[in-house]
């Protein structure tokens, strides 16, 4: 054979080799596609399931994380840093257009991934081998966006960007784009991820999808839950808690009153006050404190007090602690609302200074590990004596959290009365022998407090203000979660502040925002939906204008709520059940006996018992 033919050969046998290990990232934009072409939870499954045998054939776990727009597991906040005007100079440097241009199309438009793939389509065609975009190509791009910081910043990460999408085809652009901006549109929450992964690795096996969401719950990491499942049983049972990776807390079950508290977590339980404070899971592998909410985000940096306070009244080899951080006047002694110390989880600088300022409380009510070994399935009664054991009281800044057991419903009203007015937000209730559930609003911890119609949403849009809030994000669409994604059940314009004080005013949630916009259509904005609102409402009506099928009722804002996440926010279910109670309400019917019903389907046969 010529020399000449022989090379042409070997580049064409080279070219179909390295097409066939390396995934074209086309195929991902595939699944993408079909994924944004339905609303069937089924569908998506299927979807799903078939991609991930893929991927585990061609080994590569960590490309799960791109079915969200990730590179990296959900307990790193890290970001890629792209707002949609860094996207444009992007796109017009990837097309050598002028941005002016790419604002004139995105105002009819609405969407930067449609105006990438309009000018990658109008792009001339390319050489016969010209490169093709693989996943490989699309993940390290994007895990290189996250380490790029300092000086020059702006434009290496506009390179990047146009670097991608100089080698993508039309359909490759509208979702590199989408996925920088993270809006990918195609619905893949825990639940779907869960269901593809028990249909991908566990067919006709009915108990393994909890298993995984368990094997979930304790990872956050959907790589390594992919990889342990494509092992199978023994290869999820591999999966334990371990100190300096967050897992997630266990949740309450809202309850009315101490009868039903008692009913599901049994006589006696610990009743313990319920601080309004924050959630912070305490970790110590032996080396190093490392601090989480139960948003995972890591807050050891500003809460260097707590650190030293853990390194000197906890006495353990090591551990992993469930709290709650509570801020207090140090001139008054008296504990502050949350709203005062959420500047603490949100700042990063003058760390000092704010702990002069707003000093905190450390409650610790749980522990999960110790010394080596998870306690997990440990009985609550016996991880409250270990506690006890473990931590040395000093008086604001570290203590056990005081607990009173009982099965006298008079004594524990008493409890609960004495709570409230000493300014705590209620009680918790907890059976004595039931292990930490992570991650789940379980039947043997539950919460009372006065009752107030309140439920905590996220934010997916907003609209500027006019007059004195010209220039504001005032008004916000809130939503809450669905099987596969998000619905809206109103607008709220009321609860922040016109200026800078005590609570979170309307200037700095537009500051927080601001970065999040991923649409723009006149006075409107679609964001990001990552930021999480507590809510008080009149009640709920049923309504055609939002997707949820409901609308809040005078909606008000208490809370910006920067340590939660959304898989902690209110269900479609959850509306649904608020509406049911509504109605049985106003039918003479009350809402206790309306939670026996439903929690005694939830959670088993309701009967008391002793522990």
């Amino acid at each position: 054979m010529p020399i000449s033919l022989r090379l042409k050969y070997d580049r064409f046998v080279y070219i179909l080799l390295w097409l066939k290990i390396e995934m074209k990232y086309l195929s991902l934009v595939e699944v993408y596609e079909r994924l944004a072409a339905t609303r069937k939870h089924g569908e998506k499954t299927t979807v799903l399931a078939d991609w991930l045998k893929e991927l585990h054939k061609a080994g590569k776990y960590e490309w799960i994380y791109l079915l969200r727009g990730k590179v990296v597991p959900d307990y790193d906040t890290r970001e890629y840093g792209i707002s949609g005007q860094l996207a444009i100079k992007s796109i017009a440097h990837a097309f050598g257009i002028e941005s002016d241009i790419i604002v004139q199309r995105y105002k009819k438009l609405g969407d930067l991934g449609d105006i990438a793939a309009e000018f990658s389509e109008k792009r001339k065609q390319r050489a016969l081998f010209s490169k093709v975009l693989s996943i490989s190509n699309v993940f390290d791009t994007l895990q290189k966006l996250l380490t790029i910081g300092g000086q020059g910043a702006v434009e290496k990460k506009i390179g990047c960007i146009a670097e991608l999408l100089g080698i993508a085809t039309a359909r490759e652009a509208r979702y590199v784009i989408r996925t920088l901006l993270q809006d990918l549109r195609v619905g893949v929450a825990d639940a779907l991820l869960t269901d593809a992964l028990s249909a991908a690795f566990f067919a006709g096996e009915e108990d393994m999808r909890e298993r995984l969401t368990e094997a979930y719950d304790l990872a956050n990491d959907s790589a390594l839950v992919f990889a342990a499942a494509a092992h199978g049983r023994k290869g999820l049972d591999s999966i334990s808690v371990v100190p300096g990776r967050p897992i997630k807390v266990m949740l309450p079950v809202k309850v009315t009153n101490i009868a039903e508290a008692f009913r599901i977590c049994g006589k006696p339980a610990a009743l313990e006050h319920k601080y309004d404070g924050f959630r912070m899971l305490i970790n110590y592998d032996g080396k190093r404190v490392t601090l989480f909410t139960r948003k995972l985000e890591n807050v050891t940096a500003q809460f260097p007090d707590v650190v030293a306070a853990v390194k000197k009244y906890v006495k353990a080899k090591s551990f992993i602690l469930d709290s709650e951080v509570v801020g207090y006047n140090p001139e008054t002694k008296k504990y502050m609302p949350f709203e005062a110390i959420s500047q603490r989880i949100r700042r990063k600088y003058d760390i000092e200074q704010l702990i002069e300022k707003l000093p905190v409380e450390i409650n610790v009510f749980d522990v999960l590990y110790f010394n080596g070994k998870s306690v997990l399935q440990m009985p609550f009664i016996e991880r409250r004596k270990l506690l006890e054991k473990l931590i040395f009281t000093k008086e604001w800044v570290i203590r056990v959290s005081r607990q009173f057991v009982t099965g006298d419903e008079d004594k524990a009203e008493a409890f609960y009365a004495e709570a409230l007015k000493s300014g705590e937000e209620g009680i918790m209730i907890k059976a004595l022998d039931a292990h930490y559930k992570q991650g789940r609003h379980v039947g043997y911890l539950v919460k009372l407090k006065p009752v107030v119609n309140d439920i905590d949403l996220v934010i997916v849009g907003a609209e500027y203000g006019s007059g004195k809030r010209a220039g504001w994000l005032t008004s916000y669409v809130v939503a809450c979660r669905t099987q596969d994604g998000f619905a809206e059940v109103g607008m709220v314009s009321s609860g922040l502040k016109e200026k800078e004080e005590a609570g979170t005013s309307y200037d700095e949630m537009t500051q927080i925002l601001k970065p999040l916009i991923i649409d723009s259509q006149g006075n409107s904005v679609r964001v990001q939906p990552k930021v999480i609102v507590s809510v008080t409402y009149q009640n709920i009506q049923t309504s055609p204008s939002y997707l949820s099928g409901y609308a809040l009722r005078f909606p008000r804002i208490t809370y910006y709520r920067p340590d939660r996440t959304t898989s902690d926010i209110a269900t479609l279910a959850d509306i649904e059940e608020c509406v049911e109670k509504e109605q049985n309400s106003r039918e003479g019917e009350s809402s206790g006996e309306q939670f026996r019903k439903r929690d005694s389907k939830t959670y088993g046969d309701g009967k008391e018992h002793d522990t």
